[in-house]
């Protein structure tokens, strides 16, 4: 299955909470570590990676599809399994075209892509920012089953140039068929699905509102997904006799069923869930989140800074120069692990971080440009200027993110 959106959620500080949730659970903006397994190349600069989920995968492929082939092909013994494994990789290669035709045209269209995953129901390339346009939504939902289609007609090609019967034709047949089953399931008009996002653009187009696209394509996934749930145990044994049908396959098909439906349940709300935050997101502003800072030279005492902050009503302190230029900011967890009776014998140059270029933040900035500069420097608290170059004062991470989960705990329009 393709999710060639943007699988994550915005996430104001690096390392912190899922602002969404309270856990630490990173879905975006970190780049992917470990957890997003072997990482198999860098086509375009972007990394792809195979999760442990796509060996499970590949094995079970492996089974079934030597399984058919003792069938078709009894000769082949035990070779046939090595055949299995070969379809089941030349398939997943077919998946990676798919999401690689996303990768191009989103990069076309200046839109960052994080990573291309491969797992346990095809693949996923997790483009960081919305489309503009409707139109240009449209187009990066359907290249990928239009390529998916393309692979399928050049498959059908090259097994007219095979004899039918042989390890090269079953294949060519085999990775023909895979195709056009890829390309018509991601083209049904459910979100997480290619299709879904043409849904989406359409509604869209119609009603000047992307949210409105949103929850319309959302919906049809999750009526998929009870399709899915309830269809595919019935689809999968139309036409066989009740003898020939195994308990053995009717649990696993109804398994299969259950696992594709929460896949399209789970993927359609979080749609949802990522309209309700780009609706939310320009409620997040420097200037209304920033505290009001007072300046202190680098030996005062954090006893006096403390008091001259609470007499200026100020909730953030900023180290100046003897020409008042700032050079560093007294980081908050580090006061508050200062006992009282040490703060007039500790001087808040100590507990102070230097000011580098990324920590600066002017006081314009809003939404996703906001998160976007704070999670290309990690840090507890930004300095926020004015365009003019005067202190306005100090963002803390801590603020962004209550702000954060206070926006998204308000309904969606």
């Amino acid at each position: 299955m393709d999710d060639s959106g943007d699988n994550g959620r915005p996430q104001p500080g690096p390392g912190g909470p899922d602002p969404a949730t309270g856990a630490d659970k990173d879905k975006r903006p970190r780049p992917p570590g470990p957890g997003g397994g072997l990482l198999m190349g860098r086509p375009f600069g972007v990394p792809v990676y195979v999760a442990p989920s796509w060996f499970v995968v590949a094995a079970l492929i492996t089974w079934v599809f030597g399984g058919q082939l003792d069938r078709v092909l009894p000769d082949l013994g035990g070779t046939r399994y090595l055949v299995a494994l070969f379809f089941a990789v030349a398939f997943y290669a077919s998946v990676l075209v798919h999401e690689l035709a996303h990768t191009v045209v989103a990069l076309r269209y200046r839109l960052p892509v994080r990573r291309i995953q491969l797992q346990f129901f095809g693949g996923v390339s997790e483009i960081e920012k919305e489309t503009e346009t409707p139109g240009r939504e449209f187009v990066l939902a359907f290249v990928g089953p239009l390529l998916s289609l393309v692979l399928g007609g050049v498959f059908y090609l090259a097994l007219q140039l095979v004899e039918a019967g042989t390890v090269p034709g079953v294949l060519l047949a085999g990775l023909m068929i895979s195709n056009l089953i890829v390309a018509a399931f991601n083209l049904l008009p459910g979100l997480p699905l290619d299709g879904g996002r043409m849904l989406r653009a359409v509604v869209w187009k119609i009603t000047g509102k992307p949210m409105s696209g949103t929850v319309a394509a959302a919906w049809v996934g999750r009526a998929l997904a009870v399709a899915v749930l309830v269809g595919l145990p019935l689809l999968t044994h139309t036409g066989s006799s009740a003898e020939g049908i195994s308990g053995f396959e009717t649990v696993t098909d109804a398994l299969l069923a259950a696992i594709l439906a929460g896949i399209i349940w789970t993927g359609a709300g979080n749609s949802l869930r990522m309209a309700r935050l780009r609706e939310h997101l320009p409620e997040l502003r420097a200037r209304v989140l920033t505290r009001r800072a007072v300046p202190v030279e680098s030996a005062t005492p954090l006893s006096e800074a403390l008091r001259r902050a609470n007499e200026a009503g100020a909730r953030a302190l900023v180290v100046v120069d003897g020409q008042g230029a700032p050079k560093a900011l007294v980081r908050e967890t580090a006061i508050v692990g200062v006992p009282e009776h040490r703060r007039p014998w500790v001087a808040v140059g100590g507990l102070a971080q230097d000011i580098t270029d990324g920590m600066r933040v002017s006081a314009e900035l809003a939404g996703e440009e906001l998160l976007d500069r704070l999670r290309a420097t990690p840090a507890t608290e930004y300095l926020v200027v004015e365009d003019t170059g005067e202190i306005y004062g100090v963002l803390s991470t801590a603020d962004v993110e209550r702000a954060f989960v206070a926006a998204m705990a308000r309904p969606g329009t």
